[in-house]
């Protein structure tokens, strides 16, 4: 940047007599550019925000947008996922006995699985259970028991890894296992670790026999790629259990150290047929990282593994990925709003809302259906904690009820509709979530774990403060100002 900005200087310096011809040609190109915008197909809020700024500094604005405002990955990234998607679809295979007995049971729910499985290639499963963490501290325990039986593999994939006490025990356990034999792979994302592992982590990792990938490695330039993210966060172990939520194997994820005050999260864990799908997520990530091919046969579950897992209700991992061009976090989230009719009940670290989930949910209020959202109290960054209140007063208007959580930090990413449809997985309700990263989740479909998630959210709403429409009234006319251009370029953020 330091480079960019010192030949940028020189220009203006020894050519300034052309400086007239450069700022012609500059707002000629900002002009193309903004035409280019409002014939895009891309969101109209992410329009606006890049609007703004090019006619507001036509010089730089039509190159900066240029440089910066596409958000879509490069053809080649995009042909090389493609085919490895290709491939991870033919091992995640629908039985159609499943999708008969969901249709019987419920057309909703049946339109709204076949919406994953069509668009996400994510089949949903039967012989499968499903168990709800309320809390960080619960899901550790859970893992390190879990961890401790793998006897073929583990796979890991996450945003954060820290050093610590979380982090520390489970290496110990992955140590352990490499040396019995076991495939021990971690993925983590080198942003999302940047200032938390030493330098050259991986290496060290490799020399205890744990093979690791990063990330999209940070490179000191500026570069759209930097924006694609790798947010998941999945654990797998043999095939046949599962994990994911917005727990990453930090300590303050555990409450082993405080950072935003109590730090409220959530997981889920899943066993039977549906753990397979994250087992074809990772590997699918891994060899497009890597460039290996995998042989996918060689990781199903043994046939001793394959138990009676059955229950009444339905589950359907699912994967987003900012390469496909396909929405499917969000679409997932509008189609539980739009059918719901008695209640939606959210759990978000961050409320930053586009036109379309901010009409479904206003939409939602407005015809009876109770509305309610937990955010923080105590934010891990201020500027997005001030965007997300920034989005009140909308909603309140609305009816929706929002709630920020007195305690802390609410980390969790829950949702839930109607005591019978559900999600539990790592997309925030903001535009990095649903546009750039990569994320996961789980949909779930009359599941005994919907109702512990509802009896979480009925729980945490009691640790939470209410949001009157009145805090938003009494706002000084300058934070309603602030508020307002928050709003308008929160996509950017």
């Amino acid at each position: 940047m330091l480079i960019q900005l010192v030949i940028l200087i020189i220009v203006i310096l020894e050519f300034g007599n052309y400086f007239i011809y450069f700022y012609a040609l500059n707002v000629i190109l900002s002009m193309f550019v903004v035409i280019s915008i409002l014939n895009g197909n891309s969101n109209p809020a992410y329009k606006i925000a890049w609007i703004i700024p090019i006619l507001l500094l036509p010089i730089f604005g039509g190159l900066i947008y240029l440089m910066f405002g596409k958000y879509k990955t490069s053809k080649k990234v995009q042909l090389k996922m493609k085919k490895i998607n290709d491939e991870m679809k033919l091992f995640l295979n629908q039985e159609n006995e499943v999708k008969k007995s969901l249709k019987n049971k419920s057309i909703i729910a049946f339109n709204q699985s076949r919406y994953i499985q069509k668009y996400a290639h994510c089949p949903v499963y039967r012989n499968s259970t499903s168990e709800f963490f309320s809390i960080g501290e619960e899901m550790f325990q859970s893992l390190i028991k879990e961890l401790q039986k793998a006897k073929r593999y583990i796979f890991m994939e996450y945003f954060i890894i820290e050093e610590g006490i979380m982090w520390n025990t489970i290496l110990s356990i992955l140590e352990q296992k490499a040396k019995e034999g076991v495939d021990v792979r971690i993925i983590y994302d080198d942003i999302g670790c940047f200032f938390k592992l030493p330098y050259k982590y991986n290496e060290k990792l490799e020399s205890k026999g744990i093979k690791c990938c990063v990330f999209n490695p940070f490179v000191p330039i500026l570069s759209l790629r930097h924006n694609n993210r790798d947010h998941r966060k999945i654990t797998v172990i043999d095939g046949h259990t599962a994990y994911t939520g917005g727990i990453n194997l930090a300590d303050e994820y555990i409450n082993e150290v405080e950072r935003f005050g109590h730090w409220k999260d959530t997981a889920i864990m899943i066993k039977g047929d549906a753990a397979w799908s994250f087992t074809v997520f990772f590997l699918s990530l891994w060899e497009y990282l890597t460039g290996e091919e995998q042989d996918f046969e060689l990781f199903r579950p043994l046939d001793q593994d394959n138990k009676n897992y059955q229950n009444n209700g339905f589950i359907q991992p699912f994967t987003d990925s900012p390469i496909d061009e396909e929405l499917v976090s969000e679409t997932i989230y509008l189609n539980l709003f739009n059918q719901a009719k008695k209640y939606i009940y959210i759990n978000t670290p961050y409320l930053i809302l586009d036109n379309e989930i901010q009409t479904s949910l206003t939409s939602a209020a407005k015809r009876g259906v109770d509305v309610r959202i937990i955010t923080p109290h105590i934010p891990d960054k201020w500027y997005v904690h001030e965007v997300t209140r920034s989005n009140y007063s909308l909603l309140l208007e609305s009816g929706v009820k929002i709630y920020e959580y007195t305690l802390g930090f609410n980390h969790a990413k829950t949702f839930i509709v109607d005591d019978q449809l559900g999600v539990v997985g790592t997309a925030n309700l903001d535009y990095r979530s649903l546009y750039l990263h990569f994320e996961c989740g789980v949909w779930l479909y009359d599941t005994e774990s919907i109702q512990d998630i509802k009896k979480d959210f009925l729980k945490t709403i009691e640790e939470s403060q209410q949001i009157t429409f009145s805090y938003c009234a009494s706002l000084k006319w300058y934070k309603k100002l602030r508020n307002a251009i928050l709003r308008v370029f929160a996509p950017l953020m």
